[in-house]
This record gives structure tokens, sequence and C-alpha cells, in this order.
């Protein structure tokens, strides 16, 4: 038992926080000798951020665009997961909005995590809804990349992706192979820079803490309780309505058969480990056994609306942790960029890693982003249940229109 927790990542980042909360009480303004550790961990991972975003949507939308071959239950249900994913956006823009869970430092702490954090984003220039719209088309993709440029990347992406799924079936498989292929490298990548992130948590915590004190924990509690809320109004509020008006099970039939994979969810964290589960409930739910065969498996692939709604929250939460005003043109990045981020967030491990594709596209500093580790397994479990919750409520709608 030892040996296995001694050997788990999420407990040293844990016993890392809890370090780095002690040493910087303990030495205050001093802690800052720690800052380099936690530079070198973001670093690294701002290297991954762009290939990673890039590479993932291409072969999401190569796969995705392949799918047509499903005919109407394809397109019933990809309807259905888009629409809620921007449901579930609203819900967490507005509950952000609302309960404004980063705001409240004290105007010479933002000023002083602002002097730590980069000088090149500040505060994002207020565009308009048609400057943002063109400014999301790449003249040249390659400097798109270069730049970092996360949502002219996804636009080239998405565009590429669906010309590879046009192209004949033996290219295509190709393709999508080699890109399958990038993204285990990548996720090879992943693992490794991940091993430093205690020593990155420690060196952030040490410092977050010797210049705020005990505020900036209480301001992650705050996002916790704040995103609790978001992902109930989604699954206990949208997602039923969905059921009771778009289905032919009860509500109370759906939540009976959901309470075991949501069990298994939350334990796991994990969307596909709860797949043959989820898919059990569908059947016992009455569900085709073709509508449960293609829905669940592309659901616990691409319907990520939990996900959608973390990195909506955690944007508004650092926007107001820095004092950043969003405009129009700042809501409607994070609102595309957490759509997409949160479909090409299959097979990735680590979600919070995608939310640097939400704060970078919205111009926020992603400094702060660690702070966030210690309670991201939590989180996790929490988006999980309700990514697996729209699994089955796609499934059970997707039934009644896609197999008359």
């Amino acid at each position: 038992m030892m040996k296995k927790l001694l050997q788990n990542l999420g407990v040293w980042i844990l016993v890392a926080m809890v370090a780095g909360v002690a040493v910087g009480a303990a030495m205050g303004e001093d802690a800052k000798v720690f800052t380099p550790l936690g530079t070198l961990f973001i670093q690294l991972i701002k290297m991954l951020v762009v290939p990673l975003v890039g590479i993932s949507i291409i072969s999401g939308a190569a796969s995705l665009g392949s799918s047509r071959s499903a005919g109407k239950i394809g397109v019933t249900s990809i309807a259905y997961i888009l629409l809620t994913t921007v449901v579930s956006i609203v819900i967490a823009i507005a509950v952000g909005l609302i309960f404004k869970p980063g705001a409240g430092l004290s105007a010479e702490g933002i000023a002083s995590i602002m002097a730590s954090a980069s000088s090149e984003q500040g505060t994002p220039a207020d565009l308009s809804f048609w400057d943002t719209v063109i400014g999301m088309i790449p003249a040249n993709p390659i400097q798109a990349f270069a730049e970092g440029n996360i949502l002219q990347i996804i636009v080239f992406g998405l565009f590429l992706g669906f010309g590879i799924a046009a192209i004949a079936e033996e290219k295509r498989t190709k393709v999508i192979n080699g890109l399958n292929y990038l993204l285990e490298a990548l996720i090879w990548c992943i693992g490794k820079v991940m091993l430093v992130a205690p020593l990155g948590v420690f060196g952030l915590m040490a410092e977050a803490m010797g210049t705020f004190g005990f505020d900036i924990l209480l301001k992650v509690v705050n996002l916790l309780w704040v995103d609790l809320i978001a992902v109930a109004i989604m699954g206990l509020v949208a997602y039923p309505l969905t059921v009771m008006f778009l289905s032919k099970v009860s509500v109370k039939e759906f939540f009976s058969a959901m309470l075991r994979p949501q069990i298994v969810a939350f334990s796991t964290a994990s969307s596909m480990a709860t797949l043959p589960v989820t898919m059990g409930a569908c059947d016992k739910m009455g569900v085709s056994k073709e509508v449960t065969g293609f829905v669940v498996p592309l659901g616990a692939t691409i319907n990520m609306t939990g996900n959608a709604i973390y990195y909506t929250l955690v944007a508004l939460f650092f926007a107001q942790f820095y004092d950043i005003e969003l405009g129009m043109a700042q809501y409607i990045a994070i609102a595309v960029t957490a759509s997409l981020g949160s479909i090409g967030q299959a097979g990735v491990p680590g979600p919070t890693l995608m939310v640097v594709a939400v704060l970078a596209a919205a111009g926020i500093p992603i400094e702060g982003l660690p702070l966030l580790y210690a309670l991201d397994r939590i989180f996790d479990m929490i988006r999980t249940v309700l990514n697996i919750t729209g699994d089955a409520a796609c499934a059970v709608v997707t039934d009644r229109f896609a197999t008359k």
C-alpha cells in the first residue's frame, strides 16, 4: 500500500503543495528564491501545448469527419454533443460571472502577481466580433504555430482534419494512424514533464504563499464549489430536460440506470474506464445495440461537457484573479477554444494542460495554473461523472430520433 502511494504522482504533487505552503509561510518574500522551479515547469508545459493542440484537433476532426458513414445516428449524436457543449459553456460563463470565484485579492497582491507573470500578455485588446472571427483564420498556418495562436491553430486543424477525412479510406487511415503515433509520442513527453510537476508546484506554491498567504488557497476552493454549481445545473437540469422531452426514457429510469456508471466514473475519473458500464446502462434503458455501440464510445471520446465547464471557469477564474477585463472577443475566444479543446481532449492525459490553450486564446497569463494541481483529481472526478451522464443522455436521445 505504502509503495503504491509513493509511486503515485498525485500524492507527490499534494506533498509538494503542502511543503510549498509551509516553506512560503515560513520564508515570506524570501520564498521567491524557488521561483525558477515553477518557471521551468511552466516553460516545459508551454513547449508541448501548441503541438499537442494542433495534432489532436487535426486527428479528432479527421476521425470525426470519416464517421459520416454512420448516417443519421452520427448526425444526430454529433449535433446533440455540440449543442450540449455550447449550453455547458454558457452555464459556466453565467455562473463564473455571478459568483466571481477569482475576485477579491487586494490591489497590491494583484500588482505583485502580475509582475511575475509574462510581461507580454497583459490585458488583451478589446476587438470587435468580426475582428475576432477574421483573426481566427490564419494567413500563414506555420506562423500561427510559431506564435502559438491557439484559435488559428484550431481553425486550421479542423479544416485540414476534415480535408483528410474526405480522401480515400486507405490513404486516410494511414494519415490518421500517423497523427495518432505523434500523439502517443507527445503523451510520452507529457508523462516525463509531469515527473517534475512536484518541483514546479512546490516552487510556485512557496512563492505564492510568501506573497499572498492563505488567500490563494481560499480562491482555489472558491473555484471548486462554483464548478460544482455549474456541473449540477448541467447534470441535474439541462441533461434531464433533454431526456424528458427528447427521449423515450423517463428521467427516473435514466438516473436509476446511471447510478452505477456514475459511481465508477467518480472513482476512476476516466470516461474510457467507465465505457462498458455506461454501455450496460444504455442496454438496460432499451437503447438499440447499434446506437449504443456507436454513440457511447464516440461520446467517451468527444462528449466532454464537464471539461468544457472546467476550462471556461478556470479562464474566468484567472481573468478575475489577475483583474483582467474581458471583452466580447475574449469571451468568444474562451467559448470556441473550450468547446473544441474539450472535444480534442480525447486520449490526452492531464486535462489541466488543455486549459492552457483556453487561457492563451483569451490572452490570460497561465503562471498561476499549477495552483490548481492539488485539487485536479477532485475536479477530474466531478467532470467525469458529468461526461458519462452526457454520453448516456446522448444515446437515449439519438435512439429516439435516429432509429425510427
